[in-house]
């Protein structure tokens, strides 16, 4: 570098006043107006200073020196007996006009007193003296507690001995002696110090805790641009949440408010100064000058790079301002005098003759160049680090920088209605509404606002004080519900920070009757949320039915009221407000009458033949639209709420009644006896076993394999028709040897036995279909007699009434359908609910001597009483042997479609324990069909 003659240094002065300057415009962008003029004053103080210390001559800096540690070791054994405490930490002298920080001077007396002891030159025992000196000040500020400061302290006595050129051969001891004594230096830290270390070395440090401060300097630090954010209108809040903005994390709040080319200002400033101080101490004439220029030089650039690099969390957050820039007079005026001392270095090396006899490359402290290149190069590649932070992650912390400082209380969107076929409300909203506050802002605001308030809700001003004091913090305050009129008049009366919204209570006008088919709305639990991961927490969804099944069309989407808050979580301003987006209304192919009719068959029928539960299927054989879809017994959804009535719920889940929470007409599954015959039947049809025309032997019962297989009554010998029409167990043990259980299997998997349906409800019970195969892959014995029981619909088989319904409509058409509630949505129903075509039987044209069986059947035979119907029917009745059931455990079952040569509607009945199907299932599916015909079937033209 050449050397520079002037006896000033305008560079060095100019960048310090330049660190001045953008330590004025970091306060004044935080609104830190005062802090900026008396940030100047001390600047202007500090002028004062580095010009009296730059008339210093080389020959007092020896006794400037002695005088500074002295003071500065007085200043520091007086803090703890006088000193004012702060953040725990006991730092400071309060002189009235100003506070002095003694461990300010004592860096500048590190500086200065080694520089004077070594400036003679190396001994060991100059060595031992530097280092006991520099312990009494390094031992007082340790004990404070100041860590960071005592770190510096040692490293500014390290940088000194370094630079002085004592021997490695005595240093290694010293690093040595240094790196065994940091793990005993955990057992002297402050748990607040030990949580420091924690967060800079821990990855999940929460950033709401112990990782705050990092976390805010990084959302400072990426989110400001080239630019900062600084001219903003919300800037005065957004900087509030980076702590020591002014101080300890000034380089990041700079960054935050004028953007990275501020920051880089600062750095350029910094290295400015470095490299003076480096030119000084290569004029300067004696080695103790050089010495105390380069020392000056090496704490700037080391406060700076250790301060930058903590805003980077580069390194743990301790608390080191960068000199001048940095807010504190003590530092500032130090910063100053520090200058001041390598002018007057400058001064005397360029004024004075060398009649030193000394060589330059003695009195040239060590490394103070590749020093000086290093530190450079350190800020540099922590300004191409800050850069990358902005360019990687620049659009995200903004927005973490926005979310941050709102604070968004959710507006529950009003639930779509749940409609039958013509438009009567089956699942509505409650008209009740919660009035809420936002409890700090409404609480600080006008008292009349207030009374108002209380004299809408007819309470008295104290009772409303109540309730504010008891929401403990809370940002909302729920102070009741009112009905619709009362909502009006709170709206109306546009009181500040008062909120109005709809519960989310749902009512269910027919409780019972449509429970298990509606379900019923609660509030989100954690499975509901992995489900729709962007639920906010207290939403309401549905749990069951088809509350649950169109839960994200009813829902509706959700406003939000939102507010900004400060660092401390209190609202100071009103944000964004959304108004929440009401839910679709939900039409259904349900036709009330027909569910009210068939729940009112079915308990009667439960009721009269001792069964213990029902269910019942009306649907369209066409299109699989569902017209009713009755179970019994049931419960009262509205007990639901939300909230729960937690003692209705308990009455009723304590009442008599199993499975009242379920759908039995497609979540339980029984066997289905004699109504899997036409499936047996169909699956000979489709593999042409044997005649439909071809009699087999009858009897009371059938022998087989060692083993009596029994008919419900003696019979001769029947053709298919005639064992359809009469349900022949017989026939059917012997055509289901004949077929063999993997072609019944076969057939009946194409009708949908063993399998989901595919209605639009949750939690479908799939049944069972046995085969050798999967029975023995669950540890069971496929028996000789096993495949006659399969062909009665007995033993390895169970269904439940839809998928009955769906076979019995899949073997009268043709085709199978896929069963549905839903038709349309939105204003009138006017959307349609997409639907699944039917789709056609592979052996759909075999099927004409299963179908006259069923019509036999319904003319005169097991299900002989449809025969009075205006239409014709085709129809199977069953009577199966189940176990579970109550009474003589059978089941009695009940499955026709009309008209039979044209089917438009199936209607299925199930009452286990019921006896005999066309005693107890018979009456309740004629008397659906009745309904259908009379009431719903179109008249023909």
């Amino acid at each position: 570098m050449t050397a520079d003659r002037r006896p000033s240094d305008p560079w060095l002065v100019t960048a310090a006043v330049a660190l001045v300057a953008l330590g004025m415009l970091n306060m004044i962008a935080t609104g830190m107006s005062s802090l900026a003029v008396r940030h100047a004053v001390l600047a202007a103080v500090g002028l004062g200073a580095m010009w009296a210390a730059s008339r210093t001559r080389i020959a007092a800096l020896s006794r400037f020196g002695w005088a500074s540690f002295a003071a500065s070791v007085v200043l520091l054994a007086a803090v703890p007996l006088i000193g004012i405490a702060t953040k725990g930490a006991q730092r400071w002298l309060n002189l009235g006009v100003f506070t002095l920080q003694p461990s300010e001077i004592a860096k500048l007396a590190l500086v200065l007193v080694p520089a004077s002891i070594l400036a003679a030159g190396y001994t060991f025992g100059r060595f031992v003296q530097v280092l006991a000196v520099s312990a009494v000040p390094i031992v007082l500020v340790a004990v404070q507690p100041d860590l960071s400061t005592a770190v510096v302290l040692a490293a500014t006595v390290l940088l000194m001995l370094i630079l002085a050129r004592v021997p490695w051969r005595t240093l290694g001891p010293l690093f040595a002696l240094g790196l065994v004594s940091l793990p005993l230096a955990v057992l002297f830290l402050r748990p607040y110090q030990l949580e420091r270390i924690h967060v800079f070395l821990s990855n999940d440090a929460d950033p709401q805790g112990s990782g705050w401060a990092a976390w805010q300097a990084d959302i400072a630090i990426g989110s400001a641009g080239w630019w900062g954010l600084g001219r903003e209108p919300d800037y005065d809040l957004r900087s509030q949440y980076l702590p020591e903005s002014e101080h300890d994390l000034a380089f990041a709040s700079l960054v935050y408010g004028w953007g990275l080319a501020a920051g880089i200002a600062v750095v350029v400033a910094v290295v400015i100064i470095v490299w003076r101080c480096v030119l000084a101490a290569r004029l300067a004439r004696t080695r103790e000058g050089a010495l105390v220029a380069a020392g000056v030089g090496g704490l700037f650039g080391i406060h700076t790079a250790v301060s930058v690099a903590q805003s980077l969390s580069l390194l743990p957050h301790t608390g080191m301002p960068i000199p001048v820039f940095s807010y504190g007079g003590t530092a500032s005026i130090i910063g100053f005098v520090s200058i001041g001392l390598v002018l007057a270095v400058r001064r005397d090396g360029v004024t004075r003759p060398l009649w030193v006899t000394e060589p330059h490359r003695r009195r040239l402290p060590r490394v103070v160049s590749v020093g000086a290149l290093t530190l450079t190069a350190s800020l540099v590649a922590m300004s191409v680090f800050a850069w990358q932070l902005q360019s990687d992650q620049g659009t995200e912390l903004r927005a973490t920088s926005d979310t941050q400082m709102l604070r968004c209380i959710r507006l529950p969107a009003e639930r779509g209605h749940i409609l039958d076929r013509a438009g009567v409300r089956v699942a509505a909203n409650a008209d009740e509404y919660t009035v809420a506050v936002v409890a700090r802002m409404f609480d600080e605001g006008d008292p009349a606002v207030r009374d108002e308030l209380a004299a809408l809700l007819g309470i008295t001003p104290e009772q409303l004080g109540e309730a504010l004091r008891d929401g403990d913090g809370e940002l909302q305050v729920t102070l009741g519900r009112v009905g619709p009129e009362q909502a009006r008049a709170i709206v109306d009366a546009q009181l500040p920070w008062v909120l109005v919204y709809p519960t989310g209570r749902r009512h269910y006008p027919h409780g019972e009757v449509l429970a298990s088919v509606l379900g019923y709305v609660g509030i989100a639990d954690q499975q509901d949320m992995q489900a729709w991961p962007n639920l906010a927490l207290g939403s309401r969804v549905g749990k069951a039915g088809l509350e649950r099944q169109y839960d994200a069309l009813l829902r509706g989407v959700d406003g939000r009221q939102c507010m900004y808050v400060d660092p401390s979580g209190r609202p100071v301003g009103t944000g964004e407000r959304v108004d929440p987006i009401r839910g679709h209304d939900l039409w259904l192919h349900l036709d009330l009458g027909m569910q009210q009719a068939a729940t009112d068959a079915l308990t009667q029928a439960v009721r009269s033949s001792g069964g213990d539960l029902g269910a019942a299927v009306v649907m369209d054989a066409r299109t699989g639209a569902v017209l009713a879809l009755a179970s019994v017994p049931g419960y009262d959804n509205n007990v639901y709420g939300p909230p729960v009535d937690p003692v209705a719920l308990a009455a009723q889940t304590d009442g008599d009644g199993p499975g009242r929470m379920l759908n039995h007409a497609v979540q339980t599954a029984v066997p289905p006896g004699s109504t899997f015959k036409i499936v047996t039947a169909s699956s000979n049809a489709a593999f042409h076993v044997l005649s439909p025309d071809a009699a087999l032997a009858g009897g009371a019962a059938y022998t087989y394999g060692g083993h009596t297989f029994a008919n419900w009554q003696p019979m001769g010998p029947n053709s298919l028709l005639g064992a359809i029409q009469w349900s022949d167990n017989v026939y059917f043990y012997q055509l289901a040897d004949l077929i063999g259980p993997e072609r019944i299997a076969t057939t009946a998997t194409e009708l949908g036995v063993g399998s989901r349906s595919g209605i639009d409800l949750p939690s479908e019970s799939e049944g069972f279909l046995g085969t050798p195969e999967n029975v023995g892959s669950i540890g069971g014995t496929w028996y000789p007699g096993s495949t006659l029981l399969m062909g009665i619909g007995q033993g390895t088989v169970t269904a439940t009434p839809l998928q009955v319904a769906r076979w019995t409509s899949g073997i009268a058409s043709g085709a199978t359908v896929t069963p549905q509630l839903a038709a349309a949505y939105g204003p009138a129903g006017t959307v349609p609910v997409p639907t699944a075509e039917p789709r056609r039987l592979s052996f759909a044209d075999e099927l004409e001597p299963v179908r006259a069986g069923m019509r036999a059947s319904a003319s005169a035979g097991t299900a002989g009483q449809l025969a009075s119907l205006p239409v014709p029917a085709a129809a199977k009745t069953g009577t199966a042997e189940d176990p579970s059931a109550p009474g003589k455990g059978l089941n009695a079952w009940f499955s026709a479609v009309v008209p039979a040569d044209a089917p438009e509607v199936v209607v299925t009945a199930l009452v286990r324990g019921g006896g005999f199907g066309s005693a107890t299932s018979g009456p309740v599916v004629k008397g659906l069909l009745e309904h259908y015909l009379a009431q719903i079937r179109a008249p023909n033209p």
